[in-house]
């Protein structure tokens, strides 16, 4: 009967799943049809602008030409004009010299032909017809302005709907997730020289496998690469996984998008668990400031509760039974506040196996300010680093300077300078907890331990405030230091 009822509930599940997985894709046939209708409509009037544009451009040309035409005919019209007029004014003085030559040659007085022959010669020499050019300033041909449009009609009419590119081919095997960076590779499933740049897009999933239709996070968008890979830097990993996309892209229009693929993004995420801080914490998920009044603020919301004018102790503190909005409750529950003087938070995910790796950031001016990992059942009143129970970095700008390691009670100080972010990296079944300077990379130290139970984020500060950073994967550089030995030095060893 038991077995019957698992297998219903197998099959329940597999309904179920199909029956989100039709759901969804009736929601893409949807929406593909109203990107359809939107789309075509954009289409038509963007050829009916693209046509009118030409056919303006086409206008505007014909007017250029033809005020051309009337220019070079108005300029031949006047230079002709005015070689004409020239040429008559000749003519008629030759006309008049040669009337008087006749008359001057059938005269009788024979006295006054030879100084009437003199002025008839002088003024031929004069005459506007012996200076003037019997060639045409300017020709009648006006071949050069005639046209031939055979290969613009040629062109015209090969008009046709752009190529769309082809949707590339993300290459998996040559694509790299390290050091919170993705490098994503892809090719083109053919030869396109048209190609201008390619558009990339990404979001971040808890979902294995194929990119869901829905989903929460929206693309981000990357545009103008030129490559056929692309590096994106400075990432964040709050997720499991990161989906990602690319389309090619022409002067004037984009393909499909690839095929998405996921791709896993390791990383350790965690967040300050606020249900463990100390009352004088006041804790965001990433960030810690000490406030002197937080226990006392706690202390009289309790005497205004039970009316009986009594200090509430952190057990009884109304903070317990009902958290800011904004401090993320405990799923692990079971172990009290912080208190006394153990100003102590600690992350709200265990590390049980495999390497972690997260940063912080704390204020130059904390008095005090202290970094590692505890077991869950570290005690409220206990301190880091002076149980079996913890281990870390501490920092001590109060009375006297001093930069120490801390486990079990014992203490070592560091001869290194006090970096303002620090790195932590824990290697659970190696045993090993390193604290690095985040900016360089140099090891400050290594504790060398066997863990015996599943391991917590711990802090502790006073009189001052801390940023934690997480969703970070482990760096090159501490994996290289860690392969080479870096972690066993002399100097590293003295602690367990």
């Amino acid at each position: 009967m038991e077995d019957q009822r698992e297998a219903l509930r197998k099959i329940i599940t597999t309904l179920a799943v199909k029956n989100e997985e039709i759901q969804s894709f009736i929601y893409s046939l949807k929406q593909m049809l109203l990107n359809v209708e939107a789309n075509s409509t954009k289409a038509q009037e963007d050829l009916e602008a693209e046509f009118q544009s030409l056919i303006s451009l086409l206008e505007e040309r014909k007017e250029g030409m033809l005020m051309k035409i009337k220019q070079d005919r108005a300029s031949r019209t006047y230079e002709l004009q005015n070689q004409l007029a020239a040429c008559t004014r000749a003519l008629e003085s030759s006309e008049e010299l040669l009337e008087t030559a006749n008359q001057t040659l059938q005269a009788t007085d024979s006295e006054d032909f030879p100084q009437a022959a003199k002025q008839i010669k002088d003024g031929v020499t004069m005459a506007p017809a012996f200076r003037l050019s019997l060639k045409a300033k300017v020709s009648d041909n006006m071949s050069h302005l005639m046209v031939d449009f055979a290969q613009e009609r040629q062109v015209l009419q090969a008009i046709k709907f752009l190529p769309v590119p082809s949707a590339p081919v993300i290459d998996l095997a040559e694509s790299l997730v390290v050091d919170n960076c993705v490098t994503l590779v892809w090719r083109m499933p053919e030869e396109d020289s048209k190609i201008d740049h390619f558009v990339l897009e990404y979001r971040p999933t808890n979902f294995e496998g194929p990119p869901r239709l829905k989903e929460d996070q929206a693309w981000m968008v990357i545009e103008e690469i030129r490559q056929t890979e692309y590096t994106l830097t400075g990432l964040k990993f709050d997720m499991k996984y990161m989906n990602f996309r690319v389309k090619a892209c022409n002067k004037a229009v984009a393909g499909e998008f690839s095929e998405p693929v996921t791709l896993e993004t390791p990383a350790y995420m965690f967040r300050l668990d606020a249900s463990t801080s100390h009352q004088n914490l006041r804790v965001n998920d990433f960030f810690v400031e000490w406030d002197a009044m937080g226990g006392k603020v706690q202390d009289i919301k309790a005497r205004e509760k039970d009316g009986k004018g009594r200090t509430a102790s952190p057990v009884n503190s109304p903070a317990r039974g009902a958290p800011s909005p904004k401090r993320m409750i405990s799923g692990r529950g079971g172990r009290d506040r912080f208190t006394a003087e153990s100003y102590t938070v600690l992350g709200d995910t265990l590390m049980d196996g495999g390497e972690h790796y997260w940063e912080v950031r704390y204020e130059r001016d904390s008095k005090a300010f202290g970094v590692g990992v505890a077991y869950r059942s570290l005690g409220r009143f206990d301190q880091l680093g002076k149980t079996a129970a913890s281990w870390c970095l501490h920092v001590n700008n109060w009375l006297q300077i001093s930069f120490t390691a801390k486990h079990a009670n014992k203490v070592k100080a560091l001869d290194a300078p006090v970096p303002d972010c620090l790195g932590v990296h824990c290697d659970f079944h190696q045993g090993l907890l390193s604290f690095y300077n985040a900016r360089t990379s140099q090891l400050l130290h290594t504790f060398k331990a066997k863990f015996t139970q599943p391991l917590l984020p711990a802090f502790t500060v006073w009189c001052g405030s801390f940023q934690v950073t997480t969703g970070l994967q482990v760096p090159s550089s501490v994996r290289c230091l860690q392969k080479r030995g870096s972690a066993t030095s002399s100097s590293n060893t003295s602690l367990t």
